[in-house]
C-alpha cells in the first residue's frame, strides 16, 4: 500500500471515530432528555448537578468528571471556568458535558492520531528521543486546546456583545421614554427584540427570568456584569442599577454614555486607519515603487545601453 492511500485510510479512520463518538454523545444526550422529562412527570424528581441528573449516561458524566480534573489540574490563570463558561455561552449541563466530554477525549485522540501516523514519518524522525518528543507534543496541544478554544469562543462573543451595546442604549431610551420601567423595557427586549441583540438578547431573557423568580434586579445586573466582563456593558448596567436603586432621570446619562462610547471607538477606528495606513506605505515601498520605477526608467535605461554600447563599437 502506497504512503498516500495509507495516509487517507487513516485520515478516514479518525474522521470515522470522530462521528462515532459525536453520534454515541448526541444519542446519550438525547435519550436522557427524554428520561427526565418522563422523571419530571412523577413525583421525587432528584436535583441535577454540573453534568445533568441522574437520568443522564453515567459513562459520560463520569468521563465529563475527568475533563474537569484535567482543567482543575490546568487551571494556571485564577479566571472562574464557570464564568468562562458563561462568557462562551454554555450554561445548560448538556452543553458542559459535552465540552468535558470532548476535553477528555480530546488528549486520546490526538495521541491515536499520532501513532496512528508514524508509520508516515521520515526515517529521521522515526528515532525514540523524536518519538517521545512528538508524542509528548500531540499530548499537550490535546490536552491544551479545548481551553485555548473556549477561551477564543468567550473573547468573540465578548466582542459580539460589545458591539450591540450602543442598539441596547438605544433601544432602552427608546422604551424608557414610552414610559416603561427597567423590567418591562427587558421584557420587551425579550419579547420583541430577540432578532436584533443576538447575543444580549439572551441574557437580558435570563436576568428577567431570575427577577421574575423574585431576585433584585439590582443584585441580578451585578452577577450579570461580573459574569459577562464586557466594559461597555458593565457600565450600561451599572446606571440601570442605580437608577433602579436611587431613582433618578435615567435617559441623559444614558445618552451621554453612548456618546463616550462612540468617541472612544472613533479614536480606535482612527488608530487602526493610522496603522493601516503605515502598514500600506511600506507594502508600496517594497513592491510597488520597484516596479514603478523600472516601468518609468527602464526604456531610458535600454535605450543608454544601447546608445553607449553602439558609440563603443564605432
Amino acid at each position: 500500500m502506497s504512503p498516500a492511500i495509507f495516509a487517507g485510510v487513516v485520515a478516514a479512520a479518525i474522521m470515522m471515530g470522530g462521528l462515532c463518538i459525536i453520534a454515541l454523545i448526541w444519542w446519550a444526550l438525547a435519550a436522557s432528555q427524554s428520561r427526565h422529562l418522563q422523571r419530571r412527570l412523577q413525583p421525587g424528581s432528584e436535583t441535577p448537578n454540573d453534568f445533568g441528573d441522574s437520568t443522564t449516561n453515567p459513562l459520560l458524566q463520569g468521563i465529563a468528571q475527568q475533563g474537569k480534573a484535567i482543567e482543575r489540574a490546568l487551571d494556571n490563570e485564577g479566571v472562574s471556568s464557570d464564568k468562562l463558561m458563561i462568557r462562551a455561552g454554555w450554561r445548560s449541563a448538556s452543553s458542559r458535558l459535552i465540552f468535558y466530554t470532548l476535553w477528555f477525549l480530546s488528549p486520546l485522540l490526538f495521541v491515536g492520531g499520532f501513532f496512528l501516523l508514524i508509520p508516515l514519518l521520515p526515517i529521521k524522525l522515526k528515532t525514540t528521543l523524536m518519538l517521545v518528543l512528538l508524542g509528548a507534543m500531540a499530548l499537550i496541544i490535546g490536552l491544551l486546546l479545548p481551553s485555548i478554544v473556549r477561551t477564543r469562543l468567550a473573547e468573540a462573543r465578548q466582542n459580539r456583545m460589545s458591539a450591540e451595546v450602543p442598539l441596547f442604549i438605544h433601544v432602552l431610551v427608546l422604551l424608557f421614554e414610552s414610559g416603561l420601567s427597567t423590567r418591562q423595557a427587558f421584557a420587551s427586549m425579550v419579547r420583541e427584540g430577540r432578532g436584533v441583540l443576538s447575543e444580549l438578547g439572551k441574557e437580558i431573557e435570563l436576568v428577567l427570568r431570575q427577577v421574575e423568580a423574585g431576585a433584585e434586579i439590582s443584585d441580578v445586573l451585578t452577577r450579570t456584569a461580573e459574569a459577562l466582563d464586557v466594559p461597555d456593558l458593565t457600565t450600561v448596567l451599572a446606571l440601570l442599577r442605580q437608577v433602579e436603586r436611587y431613582g433618578g432621570e435615567v435617559k441623559e446619562p444614558l445618552l451621554d454614555t453612548l456618546q463616550v462610547m462612540e468617541d472612544r471607538r472613533e479614536m480606535e477606528l482612527r488608530e487602526k486607519v493610522n496603522l493601516i495606513s503605515g502598514k500600506m506605505t511600506v507594502v508600496m515601498v517594497l513592491f510597488f515603487f520597484p516596479a514603478l520605477l523600472i516601468f518609468v526608467a527602464g526604456p531610458a535605461y535600454v535605450s543608454l545601453i544601447g546608445a553607449l554600447g553602439g558609440a563603443a563599437a564605432k
